[in-house]
């Protein structure tokens, strides 16, 4: 009898335990996985994505575990989440997208990665919001540079509308997703919201009380890594220092990336 009500004390903890694990829908798993990976990317100062970058970075996707599909041809596809900077340099509601990437130019022998992707102006981010975005078609894409200084030294890569950021195994890197497509996940959207006009300019636009608690987790991280520098909604033409910026990081702060097309 002591066995049998030593037995059930145990399952019924067992169940309590177990609740908030089951109360979790996949979307709030998807932003709770975000936030993680968004965080692991920016505890390693050396291999982190560049303070100066995110700061004046337009909007921030970020999709973990990107897998491998297919047996001929080959694909890789991941689901994550998008969030913009707002007028007010506060980071906005979650939306949710899709990522799906052909193998050619994905790192060889990888068989799933984390992405995140930096955009430095609004233009892609419509693209995404009305259908698709196809990087290096609709914007242009490269791999991101790593580290606190990285962003002096790479110029080039700065012509591009979107950055791109990869982990696997372990391992911190840029990697070219030239052709890869980015749409919207709807469905995910109504599910996380609860409702079915969440659009994504409503979504972008609305408070964050709209939005359950993981949300604010992954924007605590993302806005803890860029309060200390000057931001701007979407980055601006030109090379200019910014003047709020350190002694130390004025090397590297600057305002580089290309004005939207219609402005």
């Amino acid at each position: 009898m002591h066995d049998l009500s030593l037995k059930s004390l145990l399952a019924l903890l067992a169940l309590v335990v177990a609740i908030p694990v089951a109360a979790a829908t996949r979307e709030e798993q998807r932003v709770a996985d975000a936030a993680d990976v968004l965080d692991q990317f920016l505890r390693i100062p050396e291999k982190t994505i560049p303070p100066s970058l995110l700061a004046r970075a337009y909007a921030v996707a970020v999709i973990p575990d990107v897998i491998k599909a297919g047996f001929v041809l080959g694909a890789r596809r991941g689901k994550g989440i998008i969030v913009v900077r707002q007028d007010d340099n506060s980071w906005s509601n979650p939306a949710f997208v899709t990522l799906t990437a052909g193998s050619v130019g994905w790192q060889a022998g990888v068989e799933s990665a984390d992405v995140i992707l930096v955009f430095k102006t609004r233009k892609g981010v419509s693209d995404i919001e009305n259908g698709k975005l196809t990087l290096g078609g609709g914007a242009s894409v490269a791999a991101g540079p790593v580290g606190r200084a990285a962003a002096a030294a790479t110029d080039l890569a700065f012509e591009a509308e979107v950055l791109s950021y990869s982990r696997s195994r372990g391992l911190f890197a840029g990697v070219s997703l030239e052709g890869s497509g980015v749409t919207m996940d709807r469905d995910a959207n109504v599910r996380f919201y609860g409702a079915t006009n969440m659009s994504p300019e409503r979504i972008f636009a609305s408070s964050p009380n709209i939005a359950p608690d993981i949300a604010n987790t992954f924007v605590q991280i993302l806005t803890a890594q860029t309060r200390r520098l000057p931001t701007t909604p979407g980055m601006q033409s030109g090379t200019s220092v910014a003047p709020a910026a350190t002694a130390e990081d004025q090397a590297e702060v600057r305002t580089f990336g290309m004005p939207d097309p219609e402005e």
